[in-house]
């Protein structure tokens, strides 16, 4: 392949950051709009006639009530109940569901949502930028001429190199208590020294006043 000049090279440099800057706003839009769906989703209602199926159920369902109305009505003449008293059913078509009726699950599904699109825009800029970097690195490889210039980008440290992942041996495993039993349990190592002293008393039988001054009287001193 022909080797870029370097002014392809610093048209291509321009061009990448210029792609990036474009892109990050399209998360930033994106995040909008992701959060405006989201919001038009909870608004949401529903009639009984959006829906051909809704609308025929809606109409058998109303056609029973009916019935069961007219018995009521029958039952409350035969008690002498006046009509303006009487009892009466109803068919009833909700138009939200109980997620998004309540305030309160409403502004809780808000903050989840907000927090999720957050998490996803972030992703997105570190990957543009990530991408765009890359690009970048590799345009500025292409126009080394030097091994040693070339050596330079090599050896720079990666993320992974700087933080590796945790060992749980190296965590839990020389410690007594270990270190993760020491983080479940704050009071685990008092207790241990609390127990090992009160071992060492027995071992050794001692009853004089000294030995009895220090020793604690129970358990609970050890948590203090």
């Amino acid at each position: 392949m022909t080797t870029m000049t370097k002014s392809e090279r610093e048209d291509l440099q321009r061009l990448l950051r210029q792609r990036e800057k474009v892109q990050k706003s399209a998360v930033k839009l994106r995040s909008s709009k992701l959060l405006a769906d989201f919001e038009n989703a909870l608004a949401s209602e529903f009639s009984f006639d959006d829906d051909q199926v809704w609308a025929e159920a809606a109409k058998a369902a109303q056609g029973e009530v009916d019935k069961a109305q007219r018995r009521v009505a029958a039952r409350c003449r035969d008690l002498g109940i006046p009509e303006k008293f009487a009892p009466s059913l109803n068919l009833t078509w909700r138009n939200r569901g109980w997620d998004n009726a309540l305030k309160e699950r409403r502004d809780e599904l808000r903050r989840v949502a907000k927090s999720r699109i957050d998490a996803l825009e972030k992703d997105a800029l570190l990957c543009i930028e990530q991408a765009s970097v890359e690009a970048q690195t590799e345009l500025a490889i292409a126009g080394l001429t030097s091994e040693a210039a070339r050596d330079f980008f090599t050896k720079l440290p990666t993320v992974e190199s700087l933080m590796p992942a945790l060992s749980y041996e190296e965590i839990a495993g020389e410690a007594d208590p270990p270190v993760i039993e020491q983080l479940v349990s704050p009071n685990a190592l008092r207790q241990r020294r609390f127990r090992e002293k009160q071992k060492a008393l027995r071992n050794t039988q001692t009853t004089t006043p000294e030995a009895l001054r220090n020793a604690p009287d129970n358990a609970a001193e050890a948590d203090q």
